[in-house]
């Protein structure tokens, strides 16, 4: 089995959100909705507070909530499926037993083997989950993007992905937005509202401005 020891855990740490923040109930009842369907997909320049609102959100969504922040290197396909793998058991142990014994090296199972695994582990668990894939802009690699769409396309109903990005990944996304199965939020719809501004300046800064 491919211990977390070999892994770097602060990847799959849920990050903590700081008191004070401001309060997007907005926002907050977009991403609820999109926990109830196959993929929400928050796509914004950096600064927009991505991070921040998926990770306050699926801290309180009342589900399993599995987090992988990626980087360059996860374009190697058998590393990023170490990665997801032991993300989802960190979320519910249940899951990917035996995906994360095919990700070893002395199985040397294909992808497709270890993503059928863990489909099949998440419909038999038939437990409500949640998967978010943290500064998916970091991926380029085909072989990668295709697993997440085999996720995508195999899921059941009980599992719910979750990107933060800075670009549109190249994911069957027209597919998906036809079947009413997305909730995608831009830079606009992150962007403070009058409201939300004055909140962040007087009550997060101090700064007491009318």
């Amino acid at each position: 089995m491919q211990s977390l020891d070999t892994l770097i855990r602060t990847k799959l740490r849920l990050p903590l959100t700081r008191p004070g923040l401001v309060a997007r109930p907005r926002l907050q009842a977009r991403i609820a909705e999109g926990l109830r369907r196959p993929l929400t997909l928050i796509t914004a320049p950096a600064g927009f507070g991505k991070t921040t609102l998926v990770a306050s959100c699926v801290a309180g969504c009342g589900m399993p909530a599995a987090w992988l922040s990626l980087d360059r290197d996860d374009n190697q396909s058998g590393r990023f499926l170490r990665y997801l793998v032991a993300a989802l058991r960190e979320a519910d142990p249940a899951i990917g037993g035996e995906a994360a014994q095919l990700t070893s090296a002395a199985f040397r199972a294909s992808p497709e083997a270890i993503l059928t695994s863990l489909v099949n582990d998440l419909d038999t668990a038939a437990v409500e989950i949640a998967l978010v894939l943290d500064d998916y802009q970091f991926i380029h690699s085909p072989v990668v993007h295709a697993q997440v769409a085999f996720l995508l396309d195999h899921c059941p109903q009980t599992f719910h992905l979750v990107i933060a990005t800075r670009s549109d990944p190249p994911l069957p996304l027209a597919r998906l937005r036809a079947r009413a199965q997305t909730v995608e939020f831009r830079a606009a719809d992150l962007s403070f509202t009058r409201f939300e501004a004055a909140q962040f300046l007087n009550d997060g800064m101090g700064l007491g401005l009318d």
